[in-house]
């Protein structure tokens, strides 16, 4: 390839200049300088191969044309964003290769990307007819509301047509994901689900080298050789586009071949994506590979970075001059251009003008962009985050229509559960699993532990011996992995009910559910979405099993996530009806749901004293649901004094209420929210302007718990003049034993704290 001329000693004028305009004059020096050979007669046909590559006249062509119209989304960012009518300059420049990589794979190959994806999404939306990757990318970039990937909300490479599932800024969150969709291709054959895209699809996910490292990549690759050692499929292409360095952060030399070539389970392939020519055929062997074998497969792909890593990157701050501008010599486009020229596909002239042509085309097409419609109100913003269908969701949470599969599984009329005797919750959970596996075949339940064993506790039992493993299975010792199938099983229409086996593992991988599975409807304007019901026990005063992870009321790592729904039942009845709600809500609206078990109150019996059963509980037929939001109330016409609780807290207040009436002839209405988020805020004000005193009473510690949500809502509505009083654990980690007992809540406190507030 000619020499891009690097001068020696190197001006200090050089230091200081747009790097993005360098790159942009080394294309135009390149081809008017270029002294290279030139074919006597160029490639006649579009099938024609090019000399010493298999890379047909056509292929390089439209190839060529994706890497420009990809580098001129990226000078057009560069000059627009400093006159606010572009919103993002993380470029693609110098990973244009990746274009290969949508050549040689199908529309309909879920593709998760790495944000220097311009190539391949330019090469991908010529799978369609119709399609514009010029204007559909500047709407993209100037935050419109037309922007059919987002709507508006972040510049993202998605579209739904072509498969392209939205990525924020993916630092390797979105390969657990990846790896699940391409594990729940091969899993819908097996238990006869209908994929929305062809049996032998492949998952492509793109990354950074730096990316790799990180803990979720290794987690990925990881359960993706695991996948493999037990000769289960799971086609998934991991793209490693490798240029070297992560911000400023530098890759040593050789590190990824290194530490990938001889992974077991994970079949390497290296391809120079600086070259077409070259890298077409050793792209093209990856892809083959992945789809024939339905092996994890990663495909190394030699890229570099220019101009820096965003626009606001100054890298001569970190990397010396000559590094600079040896980099920007190893520009792919250049090798691009030289093979156009010596190929005799075009002349010097042609080619320049070819190239501007992009430049007009990107540069219209962002000015255009610039004037489409912007978001202009919250109601705008927030339309997708969490869609709520109430009618339809009620009318799905209710239906009934399988009573001759809840036969076969149940066994007889007489062994229906709603037939049996008041049960406690662990079973009732149980029963409504049952229920729900027999009304969606396309459900599945795994996660540790949760098979044969039945789960920790038992709440799965007999789930696997009924629905099989295919259906019902354990996981590696993995939440991340947990919950990346999950996303992976939504995507392709399944219905995943994912069990994190205490609520303390949950923060291992929340990045899964905050980062990743909530934001996929908003940051896809409701095109994608990520359907589940997280299953987790959780909250204090498990006996036995000591101790925090065993004891875990960090309900606000949950309440935090935009767009998750959170409910926590304290009796059998409550959760049967919860359940078929949440069911509902991630097939009718596709919401991403967490059902809160109370582990302390799973085998509870008794309420009041021992033996009185009081806290057992029918099971509610199958056309019984429970609505979001709505509350449970004790003591409807009480009025002296109402307590707002949860999951434990019910029972504290229950047997408080009875004593302070015994001793105090105040009567207490107590209600159990059942629904930690969203908080039902109006049910809350009208409670409490029902009743003359207040008490909140949270098992969660005091900083940044349910209560403070209660009282927001309790002061917000015009209540806060009334006695209030807050009974909640404090911020502190949960010790072991009876020491537990010193910084929650516990019957007594309770009491104190209602008989005072009472004779206030």
């Amino acid at each position: 390839m000619s020499a891009i001329h690097i001068p020696n000693p190197i001006p200090a004028r050089l230091k200081d200049v747009n790097r993005a305009k360098v790159c942009d004059e080394n294309f135009q020096e390149f081809v008017r300088n270029y002294v290279g050979p030139v074919a006597a007669q160029k490639p006649s046909g579009d099938d024609a191969v090019l000399p010493g590559s298999l890379l047909s006249a056509r292929d390089f062509l439209e190839l060529f044309e994706s890497q420009l119209i990809s580098r001129h989304l990226d000078l057009m960012a560069r000059v627009l964003r400093v006159q606010n009518k572009v919103y993002y300059t993380i470029g693609s420049s110098g990973h244009e290769g990746n274009a290969m990589v949508a050549r040689l794979t199908r529309h309909t190959d879920p593709a998760f990307l790495h944000y220097r994806s311009g190539g391949f999404m330019a090469e991908r939306f010529r799978k369609l007819p119709g399609m514009d990757p010029v204007m559909d990318s500047a709407l993209s970039f100037a935050a419109s509301k037309d922007d059919p990937a987002s709507g508006g909300r972040h510049k993202v490479w998605g579209s739904k047509a072509l498969w392209v599932l939205p990525q924020t800024s993916t630092i390797a969150s979105h390969l657990p994901k990846a790896l699940g969709t391409a594990v729940a291709i091969e899993t819908a054959r097996r238990i006869g689900h209908q994929l929305p895209v062809p049996d032998d699809s492949i998952t492509v996910c793109s990354f950074g080298d730096a990316s790799s490292n990180h803990a979720t990549a290794q987690c990925a690759f990881n359960t993706a050789q695991w996948t493999a050692y037990q000769k289960l499929p799971a086609p998934v292409l991991f793209v490693c586009e490798d240029n070297g360095i992560g911000i400023s952060v530098k890759t040593p030399g050789g590190w990824v071949g290194n530490a990938f070539r001889n992974r077991d389970g994970l079949d390497y392939f290296y391809a120079n994506g600086l070259d077409l020519a070259e890298g077409y055929e050793q792209v093209a062997r990856a892809v083959y590979h992945c789809r024939s074998t339905r092996r994890p497969t990663f495909l190394h792909l030699k890229t570099t970075r220019i101009m820096g890593h965003a626009g606001t990157d100054f890298e001569i701050e970190y990397r010396a001059l000559e590094e600079l501008l040896a980099v920007e010599a190893t520009d792919p486009l250049l090798r691009s251009a030289e093979i156009a020229l010596q190929s005799g596909l075009f002349t010097k002239d042609s080619l320049l003008a070819w190239y501007e042509s992009f430049r007009k085309r990107c540069m219209d097409g962002a000015i255009e962009a610039d004037q489409r419609p912007k978001l202009m109100s919250k109601e705008e913003v927030m339309a997708p985050l969490a869609p709520y269908s109430p009618e339809a969701v009620a009318k799905e949470a209710s239906r009934f229509d399988y009573a001759d599969k809840r036969l076969a599984v149940f066994g007889s009329e007489k062994q229906l559960p709603e037939n049996q005797p008041p049960r406690h919750l662990a079973i009732q959970i149980n029963q409504a699993l049952h229920d729900l596996f027999c009304k969606y075949p396309e459900t599945l339940l795994f996660g540790e532990d949760v098979a044969q064993k039945g789960g920790v506790y038992t709440v799965t039992k007999g789930l696997y011996k009924s629905f099989k493993g295919n259906r019902v299975f354990n996981t590696l010792l993995d939440e991340t992995t947990i919950l990346g199938l999950a996303q992976g099983f939504a995507n392709m229409g399944m219905l995943p009910i994912p069990e994190i086996q205490y609520l303390a593992y949950f923060h291992n991988a929340c990045d899964q559910i905050r980062g990743e599975a909530c934001s996929l409807q908003f940051f896809s304007n409701n095109q994608y979405r990520n359907p589940m019901v997280m299953r987790m026990a959780g909250l204090g005063y498990q006996r036995g099993f000591g101790g925090h992870f065993h004891n875990d009321n960090s309900v606000t790592a949950l309440r935090d996530i935009p767009g998750l729904i959170v409910g926590c039942p304290s009796r059998g009845d409550d959760a049967a009806t919860m359940l078929r709600t949440l069911t509902a809500l991630a097939k009718v609206d596709g919401r991403v749901t967490a059902f809160l078990e109370p582990i302390a109150l799973y085998m509870t019996k008794d309420l009041y004293e021992a033996g009185d059963g009081q806290w057992l509980t029918a099971y509610p037929s199958p056309d019984q649901a429970m609505t979001l939001g709505e509350e449970r109330v004790y003591h409807p016409d009480a009025t002296d004094m109402v307590i707002f609780t949860f999951g434990n807290g019910v029972l504290f207040a229950l047997r408080a209420a009875k004593e302070v009436e015994k001793q105090t002839g105040k009567k207490t209405r107590v209600i159990d929210l059942r629904w930690l988020q969203p908080l039902n805020g109006d049910a809350i004000v009208k409670h409490a302007r029902d009743c003359a005193r207040i008490l909140v009473l949270d098992e969660g510690r005091r900083s940044a718990g349910v209560g403070e949500g209660v009282i927001t809502a309790i002061v917000e509505g015009g209540q806060g003049g009334k006695p209030l009083v807050r009974v909640v654990g404090d911020d502190t980690y949960t010790p072991l034993a009876a020491a537990a007992n010193l910084i929650l809540p516990t019957d007594a406190t309770v009491l104190d704290a209602a008989l005072k507030l009472a004779q206030s």
